[in-house]
C-alpha cells in the first residue's frame, strides 16, 4: 500500500518527535485527512525516506514519532543540470515540476535576451519560493529522496561565464542543430548540462556563446517544440540514452 509522503527540512532520525511546519500540517489534516495513529513517510532531502507514525494531527499542528530510514536512494545514473530561459506562469512551473519527475539532479532559471518575464528583486525571491514548493511536491509525488538543487535566477551570459564543473558535457537544445541528440557519443562523466530557450529560443548571440563555452548544439527530430515541451522531451531523451531509463 502506497504512503503519503511529506517533506520536512528538519533532521529526522528513528525515535525522534517531529512538528511538522505549518503548510505540511494543514496537508497532512485538511488535505489527506490523516489522524492521529496513521502512518506516512518523512524526508527532508538526505536521500532517504523515514517510516511515520502520526501522534497527533489536528488544527492545532501534525506531530509524527520516527520509526526507522528506508534504504538510501541511489545515485543517478546520469546527473542533469536544465538551465532553462524563464518563461510564463504555468510554463515554467510546469517545465519545473516535470523535470523533477525526469530525475533532473539541478535546475538553473535563466534570463535571457528574448524572456518576456521581468522580474524585480522582491517579485524574484517570491517566484523562487513559489518554484521550490514546486519542486518539493513533485518530490513528494514521484518518490525522489533527494531534492533537486534550484539555483537562484540568473543571467545568461554571468551563469555561461561563471567557472563550472570542467568534466560536464553542456548540450543546447536547438531545433536547426545540425547533430541530432542520439548520434552523440556517451557523457564521459556521466554528468549533462542542457540549456533550453525561453518562448522563441536563445537569440543567436546566446546560442553563439554557448558554443564558445564549449556546448555542442543538438535537435530532437523535424518539428520546432514548445518552450514546455523541448526540455521534457530531451530530458526523456537523455535518461532513455544513457539514463536511469534502461534500468
Amino acid at each position: 500500500m502506497r504512503r503519503d509522503r511529506i517533506y520536512t527540512p528538519q533532521p529526522l532520525a528513528p525515535g525522534a518527535r517531529v512538528e511538522l511546519e505549518a503548510g505540511p500540517s494543514r496537508h497532512v489534516a485538511q488535505v489527506l485527512r490523516l489522524a492521529a495513529g496513521d502512518q506516512l513517510l518523512l524526508f527532508n532531502g538526505d536521500g532517504h525516506d523515514y517510516d511515520a507514525r502520526l501522534v497527533a494531527a489536528d488544527g492545532r499542528g501534525a506531530v509524527a514519532e520516527i520509526a526507522q530510514a528506508g534504504p538510501p536512494e541511489p545515485a543517478p545514473t546520469l546527473a542533469v543540470t536544465l538551465a532553462i530561459g524563464i518563461s510564463k506562469g504555468e510554463r515554467m512551473d510546469l517545465v519545473l515540476q516535470k523535470a523533477v519527475e525526469l530525475g533532473a539532479t539541478a535546475l538553473v532559471p535563466l534570463f535571457t535576451e528574448r524572456s518576456v518575464v521581468k522580474l524585480a528583486e522582491e517579485r524574484r525571491d517570491k517566484r523562487l519560493r513559489h518554484w521550490q514548493g514546486i519542486v518539493i511536491a513533485a518530490c513528494e509525488q514521484s518518490g525522489r529522496r533527494r531534492l533537486p538543487s534550484l539555483a537562484a535566477p540568473q543571467r545568461l551570459a554571468p551563469w555561461l561565464e561563471a567557472p563550472g564543473a570542467p568534466e560536464h558535457t553542456g548540450l543546447l537544445l536547438h531545433h536547426a542543430a545540425a547533430q541530432a541528440l542520439p548520434a552523440l557519443p556517451a557523457p564521459p562523466t556521466a554528468r549533462v548540462t542542457l540549456l533550453v530557450g525561453p518562448e522563441g529560443g536563445l537569440a543567436p548571440p546566446e546560442r553563439e556563446l554557448a558554443l564558445q563555452h564549449g556546448f555542442v548544439a543538438v535537435r530532437l527530430g523535424p518539428r520546432v517544440m514548445r518552450t514546455e515541451t523541448a526540455p521534457l522531451a530531451a530530458l526523456a531523451a537523455l535518461q532513455t540514452l544513457w539514463g536511469d531509463f534502461r534500468n
